[in-house]
């Protein structure tokens, strides 16, 4: 959603519909674990995954997290002129729930606190869950830190 620079200084405590389901399938598991050198069979050998307590491979924790900017961009508010944004951390990430191939997620988020660093400059934080489709538990849960870069408008 795009909003004026003041309409989102005063968005703390808003909180979004939830995202779109995302598939994470074994190819995108696979795709991340050449991509990370993290072959740990857990995440990508079915038959000795099957013999673990997770019944089946699972996605890397991390591929999960770095799945947020998919599962955020149609969910986050964003100022109208800006010129570019950038994750700028992390202050809490715990992972709850293993994430099995084949699973549907999808993200809630609620902004927390917004503020202007510069005046063209605005940190956004949200709190973040990505939920699994038929679980009671999320696979993660995350406070978010994005800085939005915007013109100066110099007025």
């Amino acid at each position: 959603m795009i909003v004026t620079r003041e309409e989102l200084l005063g968005m703390a405590g808003w909180k979004a519909p939830p995202s779109e389901w995302l598939e994470i399938d074994q190819s995108r598991i696979d795709a991340f674990a050449d991509a990370t050198e993290d072959h740990q069979f857990i995440h990508i050998d079915p038959e000795r995954a099957a013999q673990t307590p997770f019944g089946g491979t699972i996605a890397h924790g991390f591929l999960t997290l770095s799945l947020l900017p998919r599962l955020l961009r149609d969910v986050s508010v964003v100022p109208a002129d800006t010129v570019m944004a950038v994750n700028y951390g992390l202050d809490k990430l715990r992972f709850l729930q293993p994430v099995r191939a084949g699973s549907r997620v999808r993200v809630h988020m609620r902004i927390t606190g917004v503020r202007e660093k510069e005046r063209a400059r605005i940190v956004v934080k949200t709190e973040v869950e990505v939920e699994i489709e038929g679980e009671d538990k999320p696979a993660l849960v995350a406070e978010t830190l994005a800085l939005y870069v915007t013109h100066d408008a110099k007025s």
